[in-house]
């Protein structure tokens, strides 16, 4: 018996049934043959294990998905790779934040090996639940690859890449000014840190000379960073401070003597054009400090309090002493004045404390040789970005990059593998934990506390999840990947350094195509946050809607590279759209089976048409369906998805629901079996081939749809012995489905068509009214629409359609609608039943009649109008014009009908 799909449309009862079938059936794998088929491989953006799906990996992972289901359907040989990402900093904080609050104690009361299985106990517990959510929108990934940045061969590969850089002299060890945390009490590299203007205050503070004069004033908005200064700089072109260079002035507070320096860096035209350098706690000063060989003082401890160079402010909070060191030079008659100003402050990408630049030692990677090939593989297209304005972001990025920082002070992640001899000084780099110093033989060696940025491991994501360093066939075969999908905000983070690894790792680009995707913002273009309280979480989408119609929605919405805004209107058109192809597909399953429930046909007859059995309105939706497979198919390949699944829903809403099921109607009612018959495999036929174009956005239902349909032989394969949709040929474009007369035939009736009910409706004509048409056409559109005279009678209500040479073969009164090359004319005596009509608008009349008597009454009473608010009494005026203005037409009307009646 043939299956039937349920009555309603209702995506609960099959969209965790149909995943789960795939997944069992083991068919998202790539096949093994590898002889012909060409590979398409992305690699997932691995979310973090903190994570829990929002709306921006709807999106990200939707894409993802219509992509490879797309090119599985054209015949690559796909592998998606899922993953998820340990999240360095923001896991470890969670998990500290646990054991405080549960235990009362800190992290360092546990120590590092105990610390280190409680958080891959939380790992375990909690940190599969956002690759279990992302089952729920339909990802067809393989999950029997699934990886972990910190899985045994992903940390192979870690350790592997360190130790090699490392020898090349591209990783090293060095005390240089980095970005610091004080909160998260790690450093940040500079993609960690958020750069937004904030409202603060800058300080004019006077220095006094050394020899007693007023000596020189600067400017600046962090006060407390004073007891690390070393010299104040001017610009060797200011006039104003020529003759001060080489003098020294006092730093208050601090009481220390430091020189007035010359340098390029100072703009006479900030501030005072003085500048005190404090190159501890200031990128652009640690490079004066480094030009003229400066000390570098560091006033600040790592969680942002003040040390023992601070002197009587020694362990009060920066902010603290900001403020109590102000109030003290302001009593000292130093501060000149004070300023509010928008001053860029630099956050940590987590927390969002004020992040401070620190001298500190760390490990960092070399970045001008590396970043030279990630630029020019860009420059030359050889690796393309979509939308293609992103490649000048990512250029300058390159342009501007400086030695990348990778060490963090934090527990869980990589630990660096480096070992350090407490003997000798010795610092070892080795893939495995040496047992003796090789410089002096000592075994007291320990390793280095520190872990890896995050970021290194996701850099090696395209190669390691094949399984780097090993020489393996998964490797040979889908390196480099095809496709990343990714959001604009981690370009610098992740897309760059995934660039440069993979060139460096492997000497080829990690992908083919970079799609940078957008925001999900509120319907009023406000980004998603908690503090807003504007979330929208896909889960609760899925549950009321399904994850069809939110899946389409974001398809529909997106464009490469834009922000996109979640409007619920979008989506219930998108629970529609499911609703509309649901009803149709139901209409079809029950015109090609029987009463008992099976097929009327055998299925064979649907592997292809009899073109000369074909009508013309068959023609039309087989030629419609073949030229937009060659149209969507061309969005596809340009990224241009909104398009792709536009012209999908058009075709299925308009051409097969509202056009070509109506016009079948009459053929499957009909006496003509061949003719049913041949109608019954045009509607599967198309309805299959629509299915397959639309599978790529809305997965679930197609699949469900497509296995109540009748299974022709070639649908199912060794590979896909169940035949299922996600498996079948995507369709191509044939020259034998193309009728370009016969399309251009059924357009111009249905235009026609279209002009007929336009006019019915103006008239108000009931339905089931039958009219009469006179057609006054060009020669071409004629002969087109005599062709079509059936199709243009049986769907807009004509009992007769004549053709006219001139408008004077008309007689009486009729209305008119103008389509391409032809004027259609209906008598109004045929659109309408003057009695009934005459009634109707007598009961209008009087209904009208008695509001405006209502209202002027109303506004003739001076009790409500001297009483009234103006607002109201301008509503009541409002409402006697409109229902004055409804009642002459009313009238008129009126007046035309009962000259009709011969009243």
């Amino acid at each position: 018996m043939a299956k039937n799909i349920s009555k309603t449309y209702d995506p609960q009862e099959f969209e965790q049934r149909i995943y789960a079938e795939w997944e069992q059936s083991g068919t998202f794998a790539p096949s093994e043959d590898r002889s012909e088929a060409k590979p398409y491989t992305i690699v997932m953006p691995p979310p973090n294990i903190t994570g829990k799906l929002h709306m921006g990996h709807a999106l990200d992972q939707t894409l993802q998905d219509v992509l490879i289901r797309w090119r599985r359907m054209q015949g690559y040989n796909t592998l998606w790779i899922p993953g998820s990402d340990h999240a360095s900093i923001a896991a470890e904080v969670k998990v500290v934040q646990k054991i405080r609050e549960e235990e009362g104690k800190e992290k360092e009361d546990l120590g590092r090996e105990e610390f280190l299985k409680r958080v891959w106990d939380w790992k375990e517990e909690y940190g599969n639940t956002i690759t279990t959510q992302i089952r729920k929108l339909g990802a067809s990934c393989d999950w029997e690859r699934e990886r972990f940045t910190m899985d045994e061969g992903c940390s192979r590969a870690v350790v592997a890449k360190f130790v090699d850089l490392h020898k090349k002299g591209l990783i090293y060890r060095g005390k240089r000014l980095i970005n610091w945390c004080p909160d998260c009490g790690t450093s940040l590299s500079d993609a960690e840190v958020e750069h937004a203007d904030k409202n603060a205050k800058y300080y004019y503070i006077r220095y006094p000379g050394a020899d007693g004069s007023e000596g020189i004033i600067v400017a600046t908005s962090r006060p407390e960073t004073m007891f690390g200064d070393c010299a104040v700089a001017v610009s060797p072109e200011d006039e104003r401070y020529k003759d001060m260079i080489g003098k020294t002035v006092i730093v208050p507070m601090a009481e220390r003597e430091v020189p007035i320096i010359a340098d390029p860096y100072p703009d006479p035209e900030k501030g005072t054009g003085a500048v005190k350098i404090t190159p501890a706690h200031d990128p652009n000063d640690f490079e004066v400090g480094e030009r003229h060989d400066l000390p570098k003082w560091s006033c600040l401890n790592d969680d942002a309090t003040m040390n023992e160079l601070a002197g009587k402010y020694e362990g009060m909070d920066r902010y603290e002493c900001r403020k109590a060191l102000i109030a003290d030079i302001e009593a000292a008659g130093l501060l000149v004045k004070t300023e509010d100003k928008l001053i860029p402050i630099g956050e940590c990408y987590r927390c969002h404390s004020a992040v401070e630049p620190m001298i500190s030692n760390q490990w960092f990677v070399k970045m001008e040789e590396l970043a030279k090939p990630a630029a020019e593989v860009v420059r030359s297209g050889k690796l393309k970005l979509v939308p293609e304005r992103f490649s000048k972001i990512y250029l300058h990025w390159l342009d501007d990059i400086r030695d990348w920082c990778i060490s963090r002070q934090l527990w869980w992640g990589h630990r660096i593998p480096a070992y350090y001899c407490d003997d000798c000084g010795e610092i070892i780099v080795a893939e495995e934990a040496p047992h003796t110093c090789p410089k002096c033989g000592s075994k007291n060696l320990r390793q280095d506390e520190d872990v890896l940025d995050t970021w290194f491991s996701s850099a090696l994501w395209p190669f390691s999840t094949l399984g780097w360093p090993d020489d393996n066939e998964d490797l040979k075969y889908f390196y480099p990947t095809s496709t990343l999908v990714t959001g604009y905000d981690i370009i610098f983070f992740w897309v760059i350094r995934m660039v440069f690894s993979g060139i460096e790792t492997m000497g080829e680009i990690p992908f083919e195509h970079v799609y940078v995707h957008g925001l999900v913002r509120d319907a009023e273009g406000r980004k998603m946050s908690k503090s807003l309280g504007n979330g929208i979480d896909p889960l609760d989408v899925i549950e009321q809607y399904g994850a069809d119609a939110l899946r389409f929605m974001l398809m529909n919405g997106v464009t490469p590279g834009n922000d996109m805004r979640f409007i619920t209107g979008k989506l219930e058109a998108a629970r529609n759209f499911a609703n509309k192809l649901w009803n149709a597909s139901r209409f079809v399953i029950m015109n090609i089976t029987d009463e008992n429930g099976e097929f009327i046909d055998d299925a064979e007859i649907y592997a292809g048409l009899d073109g000369a059995a074909l009508t013309n309105e068959d023609k039309w939706i087989v030629s419609a369906i073949n030229a937009a497979a060659e149209e969507i198919t061309a969005n596809m390949e340009k990224f241009e998805l909104a398009l792709a699944s536009q012209k999908v829903y058009d075709l299925i809403w308009n051409n097969y629901c509202d056009w070509y099921i109506e016009f079948a109607k009459g053929r499957l009612y009909g006496g003509d079996e061949a003719d049913k018959q041949t109608a019954r495999r045009v509607l599967v036929i198309c309805l299959k081939k629509l299915l397959m174009m639309l599978h790529p956005f809305m997965p679930f239902i197609t699949e469900e749809i497509w296995s109540a349909l009748p299974r022709i032989a070639a649908e199912s394969d060794e590979a896909n012995p169940q035949g299922f949709l996600l498996r079948q040929a995507w369709p191509v474009y044939a020259e034998a489905d193309s009728y370009p007369a016969e399309e251009a035939e059924i357009e111009a009736a249905m235009e026609a068509i279209r002009v007929v009910r336009n006019i019915r409706n103006e008239a108000g004509t009931v339905p089931s009214r039958k009219v009469n048409a006179a057609v006054l056409a060009e020669a071409g559109t004629e002969e087109k629409l005599m062709r079509t005279e059936r199709l243009i009678r049986t769907q807009a209500g004509v009992e007769e359609l004549s053709f006219i040479k001139n408008r004077e073969e008309l007689t009486g009164e009729v209305m008119s609608g103008v389509m391409n090359g032809a004027e259609i004319f209906i008598k109004t005596d045929d659109l309408m039943d003057y009695q009934t009509e005459y009634d109707r608008l007598l009961k209008e009349q009087k209904k009208l009649q008695g509001e405006v008597d209502r209202v002027e009454k109303k506004l003739s009473n001076q009790g409500f109008v001297s009483k009234a608010p103006e607002q109201v009494i301008a509503a009541e005026s409002e409402k006697q014009v409109k229902y004055s203005d409804m009642l002459a037409k009313v009238t008129d009307r009126l007046a035309v009908v009962e000259k009709k009646l011969g009243k």
